[in-house]
């Protein structure tokens, strides 16, 4: 018996010379897919019905492989069940991993699960499923950050800050309007997530290698069962697909680059300078030398995390890039890419405790709203009102702005006949028309920062966080 044979090598038939030892460790990607040992057992226990439908075994077989496909499982419950999966001595990857330990438990009936598949439809079906259930559970992530927001909005209340364009201040806004912002960033995310999701929601089981499975499958058995939408409807496409894994990544490319702008926010906001922002000690570090630091380490890491999620999702892009049908072992690289994002859930829960651990400087944020001509638009908004064009309007109160800045005052601190000079159409009402209740409620459209309508908006934004962490929640309970 050949070396190749003796190693329990799945297809170890046509070759007599043994592989490069150092090749052969390299090439191996049971050091990363040890991951979807969970996916696996789920699609072979679906593959072994549709065996048993098909009368390729027997019931009796069909129950013996579920068991004993389901004691691998528990097996790899613990640290030490999967320890023993990633430093398996001969696996190549996890198919030829539950395949052996099937072999051990069940006998010769173990390899008898392989007929009718490839391990090309095993991968791209396990890879589906390790992305659809980590969909499930970004999204999770997701509500849970966007109720957050939500409650951090409505304890605001009619609090005010100033907002910014171009990082200068533009005119003053509801704090409650500034993070719905970031809830509506988010409720698009989760869009994206679940689309991806529908997309990849069919089964490549019974594609076979290429050509489709060489037996009469019922591919609709194993669908059903993995709570897929269907069977996929071209066997090339289904095994040398990797789009959902790129779609996932670009997806959650943008959840990063959302979480690294409000990161970003809150490093500023809680600057001195700023002041608008007290950061939760429980997500803060001090410094080694300067003892009065208090440092954003959190939002610090969560600005950088983006590069990492965008780092798999390039590598993904110039890993598929290129390759001709079908199945290509170039696809194997598309595994670590997917593995190495799984710490956004995690990042989502923290930057949810940490969004509800969130003290603001009302306050300061408030004056600051306050200062700075930030009233202007509702200013020139006045005179339109008076029937002035809006570009007459506009010269009108950058004059008065001017003028204000020169003498060192606001604008509703300038007295009736200084306004004049700019305009007779300035009346005694003018300082209660850009008061600050006046300056954010004449902002009374859907979408903008009327008190009222933010009301409204907070309503709606906490009913749409509801349904997805409804649907979410279902998500992952169904394994989805």
């Amino acid at each position: 018996m050949t070396d190749q044979q003796q190693s329990g090598k799945m297809w170890s038939g046509r070759f007599r010379e043994p592989l490069d030892a150092e090749f052969e460790q390299w090439q191996r990607s049971i050091v990363f897919d040890w991951r979807l040992l969970e996916e696996e057992v789920a699609a072979s226990k679906a593959h072994a019905s549709a065996l048993c439908a098909a009368g390729i075994i027997t019931e009796s077989e069909r129950a013996e492989l579920r068991a004993a496909l389901d004691a691998i499982a528990g097996d790899f419950a613990t640290d030490a069940g999967k320890a023993k999966v990633r430093d398996h001595a001969i696996a190549e990857d996890i198919h030829h991993y539950v395949e052996l330990s099937l072999v051990e438990r069940v006998g010769s009936l173990g390899r008898k699960l392989h007929t009718g598949r490839s391990r090309n439809e095993q991968i791209a079906t396990d890879l589906r499923l390790y992305v659809r259930k980590q969909v499930g559970l970004v999204v999770e992530g997701i509500a849970a950050w966007a109720g957050a927001l939500i409650e951090l909005a409505h304890a605001a209340g009619d609090a005010v800050m100033p907002s910014y364009t171009h990082l200068q201040r533009a005119e003053p806004v509801l704090v409650a309007h500034w993070l719905l912002a970031y809830t509506e960033m988010l409720l698009r995310d989760a869009g994206r997530l679940r689309d991806c999701a529908d997309r990849l929601n069919y089964c490549p089981l019974g594609s076979g290698a290429i050509a489709g499975a060489t037996l009469a499958l019922d591919r609709t058995i194993a669908a059903r069962e993995l709570n897929f939408t269907a069977p996929t409807a071209n066997s090339m496409d289904a095994t040398s697909d990797r789009d959902f894994v790129l779609e996932y990544l670009q997806a959650l490319t943008f959840v990063g680059l959302h979480a690294s702008r409000f990161a970003e926010e809150i490093t500023l906001f809680a600057t001195a300078e700023f002041g608008f922002v007290n950061l939760p000690e429980a997500f803060s570090t001090g410094s080694s030398a300067m003892p009065q630091k208090k440092n954003p380490d959190l939002t610090e890491l969560l600005r950088a995390k983006v590069g990492r999620i965008h780092g798999a999702a390039e590598a993904v892009t110039l890993q598929i890039k290129g390759l001709p049908l079908a199945y290509n072992k170039d696809m194997q690289e598309t595994q670590e890419p997917a593995f190495a994002v799984d710490f956004v859930p995690q990042m989502l829960r923290l930057v949810a405790r940490f969004t509800a651990a969130l003290e603001f400087n009302f306050d300061r944020m408030n004056a600051a709203a306050q200062t700075g001509y930030l009233n202007a638009m509702a200013a020139a908004t006045y005179l339109v009102h008076k029937g002035i064009p809006f570009r007459t309007a506009h010269e009108k109160i950058g004059n008065a702005v001017r003028y204000a800045l020169e003498k060192g005052v606001e604008l509703g601190e300038l007295p009736l006949n200084e306004l004049k000079q700019f305009g007779e159409e300035f009346e005694a009402d003018f300082s209660n028309e850009i008061n600050l209740s006046a300056t954010l409620d004449c902002h009374d459209v859907i979408g903008g920062t009327a008190r009222k309508r933010v009301c409204e908006a907070l309503e709606a934004a906490r009913k749409g966080v509801a349904a997805l962490s409804e649907s979410a929640e279902e998500a992952v309970h169904a394994g989805a």
